[in-house]
């Protein structure tokens, strides 16, 4: 699959684990890969981020994605239906970092979880070899799958880094809620950048 991927879309999964290395996380996750995509100029992603403001809005999504870590990978959903139940995620995490410090959840479920999930074995390879054996998150990798269906969606021959930008839209949880709070769905992008009409994968 990642013979297809364009520099663009190599250059993001590669930037996704310099954010990984540089936070010192355990391995690549959605976030990482988001972070990677803010960090790109004159593509197809970093256009239709900045069409819809997200680009200035960096320190927002940065704050958000770090508040995320914090809850241990729950998104604001997960918080609330918790809260319904009359579970309080904030006294929780206050909790856990008053006895282990800031930032105690954030190794939890949201850095390391299907760690250890290659998707297959070949794929698992291949993600390794290309990104100097970091592991991905089995979202992550996931994510990348999706990548491939919706450039096939759009009858694309290569996989670009708005498809990876498309596929983490597309994603339910927290880093699909933190672009969908700065004004970036599915819809939002593919209007930018096609103008509306194919499907989601």
């Amino acid at each position: 699959m990642f013979e297809r991927f364009t520099k663009d879309a190599r250059a993001v999964v590669k930037g996704a684990v310099v954010h990984a290395e540089s936070e010192g996380a355990g391995s690549v996750d959605d976030g990482h890969m988001l972070l990677a995509l803010l960090d790109r100029e004159a593509s197809r992603a970093s256009f239709a981020l900045a069409s819809l403001g997200a680009t200035r809005r960096r320190g927002s999504i940065e704050d958000a994605l770090g508040e995320t870590r914090r809850r241990g990978g729950l998104s604001q959903a997960d918080t609330a239906a918790l809260a319904e139940l009359g579970i309080d995620i904030s006294e929780i995490v206050s909790r856990v970092e008053e006895a282990h410090g800031v930032g105690a959840l954030a190794g939890g479920r949201w850095a390391g979880h299907g760690a250890g999930h290659t998707g297959g074995r070949k794929a698992g390879r291949s993600v390794r070899n290309w990104t100097a054996h970091r592991p991905f998150t089995r979202e992550a990798k996931d994510t990348l799958v999706r990548s491939l269906r919706i450039a096939t969606a759009h009858r694309d021959r290569h996989i670009g880094d708005e498809h990876i930008l498309f596929a983490l839209t597309v994603r339910p949880g927290p880093v699909g809620e933190v672009l969908a709070d700065h004004g970036v769905t599915h819809e939002s992008v593919e209007r930018v950048l096609y103008g509306g009409g194919a499907g989601q994968a």
